[in-house]
């Protein structure tokens, strides 16, 4: 699937709800939003919001976390017709450890959530069921060598069987597929990596049980999915 650009001209209009089992997936640049999102990061993030983002070394990562955050409450305000510095937010517990660490959520409201960040890029995904998302940039061969023994055996075989040039675009479309799909089912990278298999193939869709994973296209260099629940 293709993403819909994010840009400011969007926060000042009403975005279209996602339609029912259909992710509305958003990518925003953060060098086209930093400039308008510095002014608002001040009232709209909530202490902690503002803690996290100040307590990030580079400024590229302060504002790479600025522009996903505000833009996520600015999304979400318009969604609900609430103040987008109004919007709560907790976690679910962990269905691995029962702490709280699980998906994000905002209590009572109709719409599920998800956003992933990386250098220079931001992802973020709504839908009226629950929704995981995961953008990276393409890893290096050291990288890919070092992370692929934990992943299901048959990714793993499929990344051996890869030409070498070929193998970071492979590991980074399992990666975030795994990581999309992990994001949904609220465990994040507490669940073992190898009891999935999402595959590294460029086909379409993937079915889980209970879920469809999908790739989006975020350009080159990058890789992304979204996972989303079925009703």
């Amino acid at each position: 699937m293709r993403p819909e650009l994010l840009t400011s001209a969007v926060w000042a209009r009403l975005p279209e709800p996602p339609r029912p089992g259909r992710p509305r997936v958003w990518l925003a640049r953060v060098e086209d939003l930093s400039g308008a999102v510095a002014p608002l990061a001040g009232t709209l993030l909530d202490s902690g919001e503002r803690a996290r983002a100040a307590a990030l070394r580079r400024a590229a990562d302060r504002d790479g976390y600025r522009v996903a955050h505000v833009s996520l409450r600015l999304i979400l305000g318009a969604y609900l017709e609430v103040e987008p510095s109004e919007v709560m937010f907790v976690r679910r517990p962990c269905p691995v450890c029962g702490g709280p660490h699980g998906r994000p959520d905002v209590p009572g409201a109709p719409l599920c959530f998800s956003l992933s960040r990386t250098d220079g890029l931001c992802l973020l995904a709504f839908a009226d069921t629950t929704v995981g998302v995961d953008i990276e940039r393409l890893p290096d061969p050291d990288a890919v060598a070092a992370l692929t023994a934990t992943l299901h055996p048959r990714e793993a075989e499929e990344l051996a069987a890869c030409p070498a040039d070929l193998r970071p675009a492979a590991f980074a479309r399992v990666w975030t597929r795994k990581e999309a799909y992990l994001k949904g089912l609220g465990t994040g990278l507490g669940r073992d990596l190898g009891l999935d298999r999402l595959g590294a193939s460029e086909r379409g869709a993937r079915r889980m049980p209970g879920w469809t994973v999908e790739d989006v296209a975020v350009g080159p260099g990058h890789a992304a999915a979204v996972a989303v629940a079925e009703r």
